[in-house]
């Protein structure tokens, strides 16, 4: 292994660094000359086959040429982000002085207008829409719906508490307590849906979001069983999805529920084909809910269900960053209509 052969490596990767002009063509050339099968990598592993006197030399001469040709890539690819980055902010660039051209008209956002629809579909039925305050009381948010305290969603790595915490409130984290309430505030029967913003210790990123809406539905009547629930369901499904949407109803664990559910839909024009989709969770209010509002559940019953509108809207309308509905581009809206 001689100094000329490992400089000619090294020469050649500090050329094709240097005329490198995009991030893309960088990332080619990186691979082609400090890859696995670059010639730098390949006169590295000739090192072991050396007589033992001279590997500590051409060692240390590969290593040198590597550490050149990595410096070399690294300064390259500051030197085209800062370009390429010049570039994106002069494409975005708006003078913000200058008269625009035309009028645009503004619009309500996609989620509140999807989440109106929903609410709509029940109002048809003959249900009310109730709202409640989003800074709640533990029991209302947690006791009254029978969750335990020791329950794994009363911790605070996935609920805001705030200070001071002897207050005992927190952000809530659904809108079950508009149901709880709509129940000690109303007489029977109660047919209720409660839509609304809740907040959770959520990290923002591709499917999840530390606010976002829900909505909500509760029936107290005399009488009620899982049948009505599913009708109910199935209704909502069909005027949301079109007439070949159908339920789904999987066993599952919910506090204030029992028995409980998972919800699924049957999407007929998804995206990815039709197929199930995992929506929200619902099920028989837990007698014990019925009890902390005051209700004898020998002679009451009813139903409780709630989905995500964020996840309704990716499904629906087959959006796949919930990003894009919470940073505030009018071209997201843009694609949905201006709708007023």
């Amino acid at each position: 292994m001689t100094e000329t052969v490992v400089g000619a490596a090294c020469d050649a990767a500090l050329v094709a660094a240097e005329a490198a002009e995009t991030t893309a063509a960088l990332k080619a050339a990186r691979i082609e000359h400090t890859g696995e099968s670059s010639a730098l990598a390949r006169l590295n592993a000739a090192i072991r086959d050396l007589d033992k006197n001279d590997k500590a030399a051409a060692g240390k001469l590969v290593g040198q040429a590597r550490a050149q040709v990595n410096q070399a890539f690294a300064a390259r690819e500051a030197e085209i982000a800062e370009v390429e980055q010049a570039a994106q902010l002069a494409a975005e660039r708006v003078d913000v002085t200058a008269a625009d051209s035309r009028w645009r008209p503004g619009a309500r956002h996609p989620l509140a207008l999807l989440q109106e629809k929903m609410a709509d579909v029940f109002i048809g039925m003959g249900w009310e829409v109730a709202e409640g305050p989003e800074l709640e009381s533990e029991w209302f948010n947690f006791d009254a719906l029978n969750f335990d305290e020791d329950h794994p969603a009363r911790a605070l790595q996935d609920t805001f508490f705030t200070e001071p915490t002897d207050a005992h409130l927190v952000l809530r984290t659904h809108t079950s307590p508009v149901q709880l309430r709509a129940l000690l505030s109303r007489e029977l029967p109660v047919y209720v849906i409660a839509p609304g913003r809740t907040f959770r210790t959520d990290e923002l990123d591709a499917t999840h979001t530390p606010v976002f809406h829900q909505i909500e539905g509760i029936a107290i009547d005399k009488g009620l069983s899982m049948a009505h629930l599913r009708g109910t369901l199935d209704h909502f499904v069909k005027s949301m999805f079109g007439d070949e949407a159908k339920v789904r109803l999987r066993p599952n664990y919910f506090p204030f529920t029992e028995p409980s559910a998972e919800l699924d839909v049957w999407h007929p024009t998804f995206s990815g084909g039709a197929q199930w989709i995992e929506w929200g969770g619902c099920g028989m209010v837990n007698p014990n809910v019925l009890r902390s509002a005051g209700i004898d559940p020998e002679v009451y019953s009813g139903f409780a269900f709630g989905m995500g509108v964020e996840r309704a809207l990716m499904f629906r309308n087959d959006v796949k960053d919930m990003r894009d509905m919470v940073e505030g581009d009018i071209r997201f809206s843009q694609q949905y209509g201006m709708s007023l």
